[in-house]
């Protein structure tokens, strides 16, 4: 598009002289090719590239896909189910064995499962939202919000958090999975928001986020599009600590008879055949504890491994060099087509 301006020098007369500007619009298409490459594209390739990740990820996922399709196809636990006391393996009716009550053990792990994770989903969205949401206000504002947040913060790590659980369980006495995750991370969130501020008032310094505030960006846009995205890895990698945590301190609640027995834990599987079954005692019942352990592990070794993993994947340096490898390879096949091979 042409622009005329009208100038005049110092003997009065005018002269008009055009420019050219040139206004690029991004299609929507276009957009979206960015977000697929910049959220999908480039994060798959590193996926793909780390073991750890892949590993992780299917573990996890199959533990969904229990809680999903498992527990519809599969019979709930019930007592009598099965022939009593059977051995792992000794018939395909009871493939994990049975306990002296005749019920199915992989019934019990495979209906726990759905609990289990809303528990583990529930108490890591907690303490990571709180954390991240207290530790961006209290360092990018600072001031009296920062000692206040600050001073909360100083006072729930200094609170024994399994003595506070217990208080707290006994006296609600929780039936909802998610509830019982939240308590479980109730002052868990302190740690982690502590270092997020830490972290913020660096970021807070950084060249363009005073350029925001100098716009006069509000708080709210500078926070959600300068700093927390800065902070994602980190946040991130945290989350899959927060839910690792959730699996030990619920099952190691249930296990101990704080939290209620009315709701199938792998926990309570535990309990049951240590002061129900007495299989620890050299009574050729320890399978009773072997099998709800191996969920326990799994699941917690599947978070452990994403973590690692989620390190990598939003590491600009190793994506940009996968994304620039996968491009030269695919140009390279480009040219083996045209050029038949030659």
């Amino acid at each position: 598009m042409q622009v005329k301006h009208t100038d005049s020098d110092t003997d009065g007369e005018e002269f008009v002289f055009e420019t050219q500007t040139s206004t690029v619009e991004t299609s929507r298409s276009e957009r979206l090719r960015d977000f697929y490459e910049e959220f999908i594209y480039k994060p798959g390739l590193v996926a793909l590239d780390d073991s750890r990740t892949l590993i992780g990820g299917v573990i996890l996922f199959v533990f969904i896909l229990i809680a999903l399709i498992g527990t519809r196809v599969y019979p709930a636990p019930v007592t009598n189910q099965v022939e009593r006391s059977l051995k792992p393996f000794e018939t395909m009716n009871a493939p994990l064995g049975s306990n002296p009550s005749g019920t199915d053990l992989l019934a019990q792990v495979i209906h726990a499962t759905p609990s289990m994770l809303i528990l583990v989903t529930a108490g890591a969205v907690f303490s990571t939202f709180i954390a991240v949401f207290t530790g961006t206000v209290s360092g990018y504002k600072g001031g009296t919000t920062d000692r206040v947040i600050t001073t909360i913060s100083d006072i729930a790590m200094s609170i024994p958090g399994l003595p506070l659980v217990m208080v707290l369980a006994v006296t609600i006495k929780p039936e909802n999975p998610a509830v019982v995750g939240i308590l479980l991370t109730i002052n868990y969130w302190s740690g982690l928001g502590r270092a997020i501020r830490s972290q913020v008032l660096t970021l807070r310094e950084e060249s363009y986020v005073e350029a925001s505030r100098t716009m006069g960006v509000s708080t709210r846009r500078i926070l959600t599009k300068d700093i927390i995205p800065n902070l994602m890895p980190y946040i991130l990698v945290n989350f899959a600590f927060a839910a690792r945590y959730c699996i030990f301190a619920g099952v190691g609640l249930y296990y101990l008879g704080v939290l209620p027995a009315d709701l199938a834990n792998w926990g309570l599987q535990l309990d049951s055949a240590y002061n129900d079954y007495s299989a620890l005692v050299g009574s050729g019942s320890e399978y009773l504890v072997i099998v709800p352990m191996i969920p326990i592990a799994l699941l917690s070794l599947s978070l452990v491994l994403l973590a690692q993993g989620l390190d990598r994947i939003f590491n600009p340096r190793v994506r940009t060099r996968l994304a620039g490898e996968s491009e030269s390879i695919e140009e390279e096949d480009d040219d083996v087509v045209h050029t038949g091979g030659v």
